[in-house]
């Protein structure tokens, strides 16, 4: 084996195979003949990767490894580790796409070679991308060497889908990878706090601002700057150096090209700004949240506390101050905020300053799950820096798009319908921020509302804004209470047509038994895990649908084209999963590159979590959408499987019971082990029929509940607001 040779642990080459942990060390205990650990700790082992490929080949459990999983392969097993490798990749990327024939003529040569030459090339390209003080140090000869391998393999992805596309998947995947390591802002987040950032539509046809130059004094991974449309001048600051340097090469890489001026720092923003004489036209920032440690003590007489000395606690203002102090006059700061710092006391003197000052001109408030922390519902604060000859702005536009669910219903960063948030937000802010605005702006009860900035000066200078918008209508005022009660007449009349009969005595069944792990082996049917992809062009399915029984209700970032079925896929994980005598094991989470997983009628879908009997059946209404995570998708043949008779049987209670582990503090379901009868299909269609009837009376028990409770709440709400009168 080759001293430089990649490792890849067991989890990797479970990836490889398409199969679960389980199955790879049961191929460990089964044969010879598999390649032996050339590192890693006894419990956590490494293999070379190239004998792992050929074992897995000669096995017929590997046709061929895909270009960019063997470069991820190589990237995980950098001595150096993960970072330093994708950042050696992100500058072999920039070369191979600014100076494509000198990396053709560098790879040309021995390894030994090219890491002698590559010092030169990358720090030419380096240089003339990010200048001086640039956050990307040239790697030197000793450091490349142990990369080259896994620099032609990049080299190679990049010929196959483009330099951006490459970084972007390995860079995608190293973030998926560490969820807990990065702060992430989501792409929908991005966007919206981007718009906002936007000079006003008249301010834009005037030529006003032609420039656009923008500032993220807190990058993290540059997913704000990446969403900037037509910048001219990009500035960023990070405090972490690794992070600093794979972003400066995502957004170099994300650019047209070197018109574009970039710049990328690192250090600590409030105690050391990296561009403390720089104002630009807007400034994004997703700060970090609840700091203590700030440089309260350090930076008391700093110049940039134009509107207040934050107290200890009020790190977000300081960052709010910073992003007001780096702006030209009339440009625009848009910053992620916590709820708390709406409200707090300790802040309020500074939100007083910036309302009578006009600096402060919109609070956004998001739904829960729009970034982390996913639990709690965020802020956006727009900022205006104010003009020496204009007017302090009168008004504060509080926006709430939290729609009012009923109890229950699914919230979190999954079924977030980000298109609807951001229509939701620019049909406010658009015209509360058109040039020479007259006319007072429409006022929207429950999400929209241009506040005097008088009636919040008072002593809480409390600016959530939940607080100062006139309710909602009542579930639509006494006509809607009348057709909510009328639809639950209706839908109570219909649960007790579907009422069960009464049950008649029978006696105890002795069949014989078989496992869904072993109805798979014989290809009866296929068994997979949601990803959580959806294509972007799909609805997902998730735990909670299934759950509750309502329709699919989440949304996943596009990255890939859907993919029209499972059963390729699923035969190619249960084949290897039968030759090594287990069943394939649940998937990994879903990456940025996850296929979707869309279902099909007839499809059985099962929870992973929570340990309960539950199982749906996919109907023409469900069809299409993608399998969510947490979810496991039962495709019976229908030559050999009823799926409600199958659904039916595996919401036995006694059979959850058996198939669920206690392994950690949450119960998890093993498909493969719940157990189904040997019965002829016209058998299991008579049960089939008895399961179908009782689902029915469920989802009619469902939906009766649902609008008893949308009744009652609106009821008790009409009648507190004057909107029904209590008759």
């Amino acid at each position: 084996m080759p001293e430089n040779s990649t490792e890849v642990t067991a989890a990797g080459i479970a990836r490889l195979a398409g199969v679960g942990r389980a199955a790879v060390s049961n191929w460990r205990r089964r044969h010879a003949d598999f390649p032996k650990p050339v590192g890693g700790t006894e419990a956590s082992p490494s293999f070379a990767l190239p004998e792992v490929e050929q074992w897995l080949r000669d096995q017929g459990k590997l046709a061929e490894v895909p270009l960019r999983e063997r470069v991820w392969q190589q990237l995980t097993g950098h001595p150096g580790g993960a970072v330093t490798a994708l950042v050696h990749a992100g500058c072999a990327l920039l070369l191979v796409r600014d100076r494509p024939t000198a990396w053709l003529e560098i790879t040309a040569v021995s390894d030994a070679r090219m890491a002698g030459v590559l010092p030169g090339a990358l720090d030419h390209v380096l240089a003339d991308r990010f200048g001086e003080g640039r956050a990307v140090p040239t790697p030197t000869e000793q450091e490349l060497l142990p990369s080259v391998p896994l620099l032609r393999a990049v080299g190679e992805l990049a010929a196959e889908s483009g330099a951006r596309q490459a970084f972007d998947f390995l860079f995608g995947r190293q973030l998926d990878a560490n969820p807990r390591q990065y702060t992430l802002t989501p792409p929908g987040l991005a966007e919206l706090m981007a718009d906002l950032a936007e000079p006003p539509r008249g301010a834009r046809q005037s030529g006003r601002h032609p420039s656009r130059t923008v500032l993220d004094p807190a990058a993290g991974t540059g997913a704000l700057l990446r969403a900037v449309g037509r910048p001219t001048a990009l500035y960023a600051q990070e405090t972490d150096p690794d992070l600093a340097a794979l972003t400066a090469l995502r957004l170099a890489l994300h650019a047209g090209g070197s018109g574009e001026a970039l710049a990328v720092r690192t250090g600590d923003t409030l105690r050391a700004d990296a561009f403390p004489r720089l104002t630009v036209d807007a400034v994004l920032c997703h700060p970090p949240f609840n700091e203590r440690n700030w440089g309260h003590d350090e930076l008391a007489y700093d110049p940039r506390w134009e509107y207040g000395f934050p107290a200890r606690t009020e790190s977000e203002l300081a960052w709010v101050q910073h992003a007001l102090a780096h702006l030209r006059e009339g440009g625009t700061a848009v910053v992620l905020m916590p709820p708390a710092a709406a409200s707090r006391r300790s802040g309020r003197r500074i939100r007083a300053d910036l309302l009578r000052r006009g600096a402060l001109r919109a609070v956004i408030a998001l739904p829960a799950g729009a970034a982390p922390p996913y639990g709690i519902p965020l802020h956006i604060w727009v900022l205006r820096k104010p003009g020496s000859e204009q007017p302090p702005a009168p008004e504060l536009l509080v926006v709430d798009t939290a729609e009012p669910e009923p109890a229950g219903a699914p919230t979190g960063r999954d079924r977030l319908d980000w298109p609807a948030v951001r229509a939701a937000v620019l049909d406010a802010w658009t015209p509360f921020d058109a040039p020479g605005r007259r006319e007072p702006v429409e006022e929207h009860p429950g999400t929209s509302r241009a506040v005097p900035v008088i009636e919040l000066l008072d002593d809480d200078v409390d600016l959530a804004p939940a607080r100062h918008l006139p309710p909602r209508a009542a579930g639509g005022g006494a006509a809607e209470l009348v057709r909510v009660r009328q639809r639950l007449d209706d839908t109570l009349k219909l649960t007790s047509r579907l009422t069960p009969p009464p049950a008649v005595p029978g006696e105890p069944a002795r069949r014989p038994f078989t496992t869904v792990g072993e109805l798979a082996r014989a290809g009866a049917l296929h068994l997979r895990t949601g990803t959580g992809a959806s294509g972007g062009t799909a609805r997902v399915l998730t735990e909670h649908d299934v759950l509750a029984g309502t329709a699919p209700s989440g949304t996943a970032p596009s990255g890939t084209a859907p993919s029209g079925t499972a059963a390729s896929t699923g035969t190619a994980a249960a084949g290897a999963a039968a030759s090594s005598g287990a069943a394939a094991g649940p998937a990994h989470t879903a990456s940025p590159d996850a296929e979707p997983l869309l279902l099909e009628e007839g499809d059985v879908v099962v929870p992973v979590l929570g340990g309960g009997s539950m199982a749906r059946v996919v109907d023409q209404a469900t069809a299409g959408a993608a399998l969510g995570r947490n979810l496991q998708l039962l495709r019976p043949d229908p030559a050999a499987l009823d799926p409600w008779f199958l659904a039916g049987f595996l919401r036995a209670t006694a059979n959850s019971r058996q198939a669920s582990s206690y392994a950690s503090t949450a119960a998890r379901l093993d498909a493969r082990r719940l157990q189904v009868p040997r019965l002829p299909l016209d058998e299991q269609r008579r049960y089939g029929e008895q399961f179908s009837a009782l689902a029915a009376f469920e989802d009619a028990l469902r939906t009766a509940g649902r609008l008893g409770g949308q009744l009652v709440q609106g009821m008790y709400d009409g009648l507190t607001e004057g909107t029904v009168a209590p008759e």
